[in-house]
């Protein structure tokens, strides 16, 4: 189920899907379920980039993401004090409109990273789903998406 297309109700009724599908097969199923710490945060902007031009986005609209992600700056202020200005060299803006988006964009093709694991995507949380008729080979798949 890709991000950004149905709401949360719609990723959890996929999944109960899922293990309903299995256990009719006589199957084993495991769910890992992911939250990406800082996800925002840790955006590259050279990958987001290429995505972006992958996409189809080129020419003047790619060159205004680019300068929408460059040159940014950020400080804390604390009890009154302000910290040096630091640049910001990866990330994407939250609170905007277009850092949900831009995140999605991001890591939208995990889906399609393996044929053997079943990805549901809802913002910065991933589900990851599979299933086997071995509980072995199940526990063995799982350990290695895990470590």
């Amino acid at each position: 189920m890709p991000s950004g297309k149905h709401s949360t109700a719609m990723a959890i009724l996929d999944f109960v899907e899922k293990i309903h599908s299995a256990i009719d097969n006589g199957e084993y199923c495991i769910g890992i379920f992911l939250d990406l710490a800082k996800a925002f945060d840790t955006v590259n902007h050279t990958i987001l980039l290429n995505k972006l031009e992958h996409c189809g986005i080129r020419g003047i609209p790619h060159l205004w993401f680019k300068n929408y992600l460059s040159n940014r700056k950020q400080y804390v202020q604390f009890k009154g004090v302000d910290s040096e200005m630091s640049d910001i060299i990866c990330g994407v803006p939250q609170g905007s409109v277009l850092g949900p988006l831009l995140f999605l964009i991001y890591i939208n093709d995990i889906s399609v990273s393996s044929n053997v694991f079943s990805f549901t995507l809802f913002a910065d949380d991933t589900n990851i789903f599979y299933k086997n008729k071995s509980l072995n080979q199940l526990l063995t798949k799982a350990s290695l998406i895990i470590s």
